[in-house]
């Protein structure tokens, strides 16, 4: 089993959850979406995308509902 936990770009946050980069930077801002600062910017982990989404599916959407208004 792999240990080491996979990490993403702002980019690849925004992509994976279908959002805009600007709404994962709000996500960020706000606490919505858990972020490390690493030396070549902010990284958010898989394990944090997955909660995120596994939220918005529980609730029909509504947790990534600041994520899409803006």
């Amino acid at each position: 089993m792999n240990s080491q936990m996979t990490f993403h770009t702002i980019q690849q946050a925004a992509w994976i959850l279908g959002v805009s980069r600007p709404a994962v930077s709000r996500a960020i801002r706000t606490g919505e979406l858990r972020a490390v600062r690493t030396r070549s910017g902010l990284r958010m982990s898989s394990t944090e995308l997955a909660r995120l989404l596994g939220a918005a599916k529980q609730d029909g959407g509504a947790a990534c509902t600041s994520m899409t208004s803006g």
